[in-house]
């Protein structure tokens, strides 16, 4: 239908269809002749760093063509001209958007661009970042080719007449899905057939996991919580551990117990990873949830219990898909229904190509009332629409930016172009949005980002660098504003600072950290606390910033775990985001001639990347050493690079957590940069 439609002609495509249906394989055709043939580079943007990475790896087979393939998902502040060399790049929206306001040189080069699961216009936060690259895209390059790959949804012709795209809709799988709903042991299916499965452990979940399992299939469980998630991991493994070969798990168990820090977290997954389950969600490190995947993959785990955030990202189906539950918690609105679209996403993960001849999506009903209301509402639906998320002030106040400092000046007419470029004025009218854009130019020109004459908007050096630096322009005044009220602060200050931006994400304090968080906050003259700011906004800093201290003061992570109740993907998300804004906070003082302030976020910066003391960081230069093994060798003497340089193997072997081979490889590597350092000092 692709090739049909003209996608190898050069056409513009939207493909809706469901999950593992070949999606991929037509931006794959696309991509490969457009480059081969013409020479012009390929763009494949994902909205998570986890899918950029596997597409990366997919697409690397490509080198035996003569491709170069890249993946760039990192690093805001940088127009990666390095990129110019390769002919396929993987990145992430976010990562794009950020290339286009560095105006990287290689752009011009982009010839065809793939933009892989585009329904996420409709997610309020990651939605209006997709929607305004769409539309620069578009402009920025004359004979453009943009695939726009999505699941399902009911208005694809929308986006294909906002895209100038040819719309392929279908709804083929090369594994027939089936979708039901399980009330006690009984599976009642869409095409009218019914299931019974034996009861063994009381809980039809367990109990229908087994059942796949024991037929040698997999299985995935997708709970609402991430405390389902590790709930039904456990009970799981109870029942699973006769059904598993320990050979194939004992090297993923070793695998896991690798890292650098042993924490019960690893010890929990291995003692279930043992048993043949996993849990997986976002509280994971990369590194955990990668291990957990690939093992899925090779057969050697036989079920995962997750959280919906595996649904929406890596490429993980089972034969039985089980949804323990359609409905969500949120802080704001309580206990809600999930969309029909999320719904679906989760049971398109039923069915492994070449392995099942179909796949089961089920959900868990109570009743027949309860069962019958989840197929009239789920299963025999539609998805929902997909709309803008864009014309609010906190979508729009980052992009308009980005547009008057990509032109150095602009007038309310180009403002006016770029609106109509976008998916908000296709679908409604450009008037709405222009209404939220005129508030945002004034809210900019007070902050000092731009200035305005007559018709003319400006941007200040203020605004050319918070537009570069990827930051929101209200975080760019907190900053300041914070800044401004003391001359020096103490680390646990800067850090609070941190916290008190919109992007950086809070932990949300237990009913046990009340007193202790609050007694702290109202006895501390560190914190930057305001007086009419609210309490839970000021708990949730408090204890953010109070984690980010033990982290960068070398607390294990163990023990972070257990105090704050994260889990190590929590600790190095906020870590991760941290560290952006300290490097952004850092900018913007130099350019606001706060030279202290400056030099002791810049000071800060790589301290929060490691999470260590400063006398650590030159020891961190080598790869294979984190922040448990740079302690060991500073403790035992090995303070600078040529300690190491000059060490012997053999002694270096001896230290805890090091070993012959990495003795070896971090021996060479501060051999090599102390040369260099030193060839670099007589130039």
């Amino acid at each position: 239908m692709a090739v049909k439609a003209g996608v190898l002609r050069g056409k513009s495509i939207v493909v809706a269809a469901p999950t593992a249906s070949g999606k991929t394989l037509i931006a794959e055709l696309a991509i490969t002749k457009r480059v081969l043939e013409e020479r012009v580079k390929a763009l494949y943007l994902t909205p998570l760093r986890a899918l950029a990475y596997e597409k990366w790896l997919e697409f690397k087979k490509y080198s035996e063509l003569g491709l170069k393939v890249a993946v760039t998902t990192g690093d805001y502040d940088s127009d990666d001209r390095w990129l110019k060399g390769y002919d396929v790049i993987v990145c992430t929206n976010e990562k794009l958007d950020s290339l286009i306001r560095h105006s990287a040189p290689w752009l011009s080069d982009v010839g065809i661009v793939v933009s892989d699961e585009v329904h996420l216009i409709n997610d309020p936060g990651r939605g209006p970042t997709l929607e305004v690259v769409l539309a620069r895209l578009r402009s920025l390059t004359s004979n453009l080719q943009l695939l726009a790959l999505s699941a399902t949804i009911s208005n694809a012709h929308v986006l294909a007449d906002w895209l100038e795209a040819e719309l392929v809709e279908c709804d083929w799988r090369p594994v027939p899905l089936k979708m039901g709903v399980c009330v006690g042991n009984k599976i009642t299916f869409n095409d009218g057939s019914e299931h019974v499965f034996e009861r063994v452990s009381g809980d039809p979940i367990i109990d229908m996991a087994l059942e796949v399992v024991k037929k040698g299939g997999q299985c995935l469980v997708f709970a609402n919580t991430r405390h389902n998630a590790v709930r039904y991991a456990a009970k799981m493994s109870r029942h699973l551990e006769p059904l598993v070969d320990p050979k194939e798990v004992k090297e993923i168990c070793e695998e896991m117990e690798e890292g650098e820090e042993a924490t019960s977290i690893n010890e929990e997954l291995s003692s279930y990873i043992r048993k043949g389950v996993a849990f997986h969600h976002a509280g994971l490190s990369a590194r955990q949830r990668r291990i957990i995947e690939e093992a899925f993959r090779a057969f050697k785990i036989k079920v995962v219990c997750s959280t919906p955030t595996l649904a929406a990202g890596v490429n993980l189906p089972a034969r039985r898909v089980i949804i323990q539950d359609y409905r969500r918690y949120d802080v704001n609105v309580g206990m809600h229904k999930i969309p029909v679209l999320e719904f679906h996403q989760m049971a398109g993960r039923a069915g492994r190509p070449q392995y099942d001849e179909y796949g089961e999506a089920v959900a868990i009903a109570k009743t027949a009332l309860e069962a019958y209301s989840i197929f009239s509402h789920y299963i025999n639906s539609k998805p929902e629409e997909i709309t803008s998320q864009l014309a609010n002030e906190a979508a729009l106040r980052t992009h308009v930016l980005a547009t008057i400092a990509s032109m150095g000046s602009a007038s309310i007419g180009d403002l006016a172009r770029f609106i109509d470029k976008t998916l908000y004025a296709h679908q409604f009218t450009p008037i709405g949005a222009m209404l939220t854009v005129r508030g945002v130019i004034s809210f900019l020109a007070r902050g000092g980002f731009i200035t305005i004459r007559g018709e003319e908007l400006i941007a200040t050096e203020l605004g050319r660098r918070v537009s570069e630096l990827y930051i929101d322009p209200l975080s760019a005044i907190i900053i300041l504003k914070n800044l401004k009220r003391r001359h020096g602060l103490t680390t646990l200050g800067y850090l609070h600072l941190l916290c008190k931006v919109p992007e950086v994400p809070k932990l949300h304090p237990r009913k046990a950290d009340v007193d202790r968080i609050g007694s702290f906050a109202l006895e501390s003259e560190e914190l930057l606390i305001e007086e009419d700011q609210d309490l839970a906004s000021t708990l949730a800093e408090v204890k953010t910033a109070l984690m980010l201290y033990d982290w960068v003061n070398e607390l294990a992570e163990d023990d972070i775990v257990s105090r704050y109740d994260v889990g190590p993907g929590d600790i190095y998300a906020i870590t991760q985001t941290a560290e952006w804004i300290c490097y952004a906070a850092s900018e913007i003082a130099k350019i606001m001639g706060m030279v202290r302030h400056h030099s002791k976020l810049s000071q800060l910066t790589p301290r929060i990347r490691w999470g260590a003391r400063e006398e650590l960081l030159e020891l961190l230069q080598l790869e294979g050493i984190g922040r448990v093994r740079a302690r060991i060798l500073y403790n035992y003497g090995y303070k600078k690079l040529e300690d190491v340089a000059q060490a012997r193997v053999a002694r270096l072997a001896e230290l805890p957590k090091i070993g012959v081979k990495l003795a070896q490889r971090i021996i060479d590597q501060a051999k090599d940069i102390v040369s260099r350092r030193s060839g670099a000092g007589g130039i």
